[in-house]
């Protein structure tokens, strides 16, 4: 029953991230965490607190984020899956990146890769960690790259991973384009950029979800760089309600 609670509080905790609502959430996860520890399931723990550690990375609260998700690998320690090791170096690694530590956070995602070489379809893993898979891992290393300003190798990698992404799976779709949208305009390729931002916005007005439109937001922030290329001048006059009004453009 507690191997359960922490499993139900990983996707409840996830839900309730998704939508914006943080502290909820971190209410949600630490539950969790406690429930995969008292049922001494060290695998299940560190699943949860990655998952926490992401979100605090996510919302500003970088060192902890580093240090939880350092610990989260620690705690599942050497005897975890495979493909839970590779999780929480990918979770690792994205920390560091928020955090504008380039060397751990790529150190970390190679040690992911080495993790996840090591699985086999002999290896027991559960079932929450049946999406973690080699394409996933090449997803998060291109968002590490475009986190550290890295283009020339972020864009490759998007583009092959989105190449053949399910459709289906529209939040995911929306967010992995959106890192795609900032590596291109990283990349000094405005045009593009602003291409694949527009997808990012109609993909995201079928998804309600926070995280998506956080990202718009962020990536239309980005694109105020280059407001004098027609395509982004455009794309910013369309949606002016998404843009900080701090920044003091209007979309016109």
């Amino acid at each position: 029953m507690l191997r359960q609670i922490g499993e139900l509080a990983q996707i409840a905790g996830w839900i309730a991230s998704d939508a914006g609502q943080f502290e909820e959430a971190e209410r949600i996860y630490r539950l969790g965490i406690s429930a995969a520890r008292q049922a001494e399931d060290n695998t299940l723990a560190g699943n949860i607190a990655g998952s926490l550690a992401y979100q605090l990375s996510n919302t500003g609260r970088k060192s902890e984020g580093v240090t939880l998700a350092q610990a989260a690998l620690h705690d599942a320690g050497p005897e975890a899956p495979p493909k839970a090791r590779a999780l929480y170096l990918d979770r690792v690694a994205w920390a560091h990146a928020q955090a504008g530590e380039a060397q751990p956070a790529m150190r970390a995602l190679g040690e992911a890769a080495l993790a996840l070489g090591e699985d086999s379809p002999d290896t027991e893993a559960p079932g929450y960690l049946y999406w973690v898979n080699a394409g996933e891992l090449r997803i998060m290393e291109s968002r590490v790259y475009t986190e550290l300003r890295r283009p020339l190798r972020a864009v490759p990698l998007l583009r092959e991973v989105l190449s053949g992404y399910d459709t289906t799976h529209t939040r995911e779709l929306a967010l992995y384009l959106s890192w795609l949208a900032m590596a291109l305009a990283d990349a000094n390729e405005p045009e593009e950029a602003a291409t694949v931002a527009e997808r990012v916005i109609e993909l995201g007005s079928d998804t309600p979800s926070e995280r998506v439109a956080e990202r718009t937001r962020v990536i239309l922030n980005r694109l105020q760089d280059f407001r004098e290329v027609p395509e982004v001048g455009a794309i910013l006059a369309e949606h002016p309600s998404r843009l900080p009004h701090a920044n003091g453009y209007a979309g016109s």
